[in-house]
């Protein structure tokens, strides 16, 4: 009788085992499956206005999938993932205005993070 209890013992701990390694994998799928938005903007869009290079560096991105890029001097752009880079606060905006961000990464001004 202690011998069919401990093989139901062993049964019960791998099906227990199982379930717990089952749900543990899956909410990790869940969340490698979502689009994660720093993976679909580069890091850094460089661009030269006035006859100086900026580096303008991925500041935020909204809800509505707007990126926001920084530089110095408070001057700063936005971009969409489909859409064309506009400059914001400043007339201009020098080489990368208009420019989608397949445009950008062709022309080697944008750089995505390899992890």
């Amino acid at each position: 009788m202690r011998c069919l209890f401990c093989r139901r013992s062993n049964a019960a701990v791998t099906t227990c085992i199982a379930v717990l390694l089952s749900l543990v994998t899956f909410p990790l799928a869940i969340v490698q499956a979502q689009d994660d938005p720093f993976e679909q903007f580069p890091l850094v869009i460089q661009c030269k206005s006035n006859e100086t290079y900026h580096t303008f560096f991925l500041s935020r991105i909204s809800q509505d999938g707007i990126a926001t890029y920084r530089a110095s001097e408070r001057i700063a752009g936005t971009i969409t993932l489909d859409g064309k880079a506009k400059a914001t606060g400043s007339e201009g905006g020098g080489t990368c205005v208009g420019k989608t961000l397949t445009e950008l990464r062709a022309s080697h001004q944008a750089y995505d993070l390899k992890r």
